[in-house]
């Protein structure tokens, strides 16, 4: 599989150039750590809700912390290529893209449910996280710096960290909307 699609990346600059951009930008994990501590400053600058944005951004740092433990213990090589389009640094397990964006945006999620958002904006916020999440991953086999396990273990664990951050308390009033 990761042979194919290097093969595909080598042969498509442009939809490689694109994904570049996007793993770069818009689904790197700085990119989604910002997201985070921006919806962390937006629920404490509501004044009611300093408690969740602090269970917001310890949950992603603990995410993180993971995330980086795993890349040190496990040391997993990152594929490597005669022709790379693309080059990352570390450990390749878990993928700390595709990580990342399942953490953040399974947490912004959660916290939209619980804060009582209409279904409109739900769902719209379920379908830009479910392509941010699927492309954060997907960009990164399509560029050749990640096994498909390694992402996989990045949606696995992402997906773990939310549901065990979910089952705490984080301390959203109840009629707060």
């Amino acid at each position: 599989m990761a042979r194919t699609t290097h093969r595909w990346a080598v042969g498509d600059q442009g939809l490689t150039h694109l994904c570049r951009v996007l793993t770069d930008w818009v689904w790197d994990p700085l990119t989604m750590r910002l997201l985070c501590a921006v919806s962390a400053v937006l629920l404490v600058w509501r004044r009611a809700a300093w408690w969740t944005a602090l269970w917001l951004v310890t949950s992603c740092a603990l995410g993180t912390l993971l995330q980086q433990g795993l890349k040190a213990a496990v040391g997993r090589p990152r594929p490597v290529w005669p022709d790379p389009v693309d080059s990352a640094q570390y450990a390749a397990f878990p993928s700390g893209h595709a990580m990342t964006a399942t953490v953040v945006c399974g947490l912004l999620l959660r916290l939209l449910h619980q804060c009582g958002a209409g279904r409109g904006p739900r769902r719209t916020v379920l379908v830009v996280a479910g392509i941010s999440v699927t492309g954060a991953g997907l960009t990164r086999v399509w560029l050749g710096v990640h096994w498909p396990s390694d992402v996989l273990g990045g949606w696995l664990l992402g997906a773990a960290v939310v549901a065990v951050a979910s089952a705490l308390p984080n301390g959203w009033p109840p009629r707060a909307r």
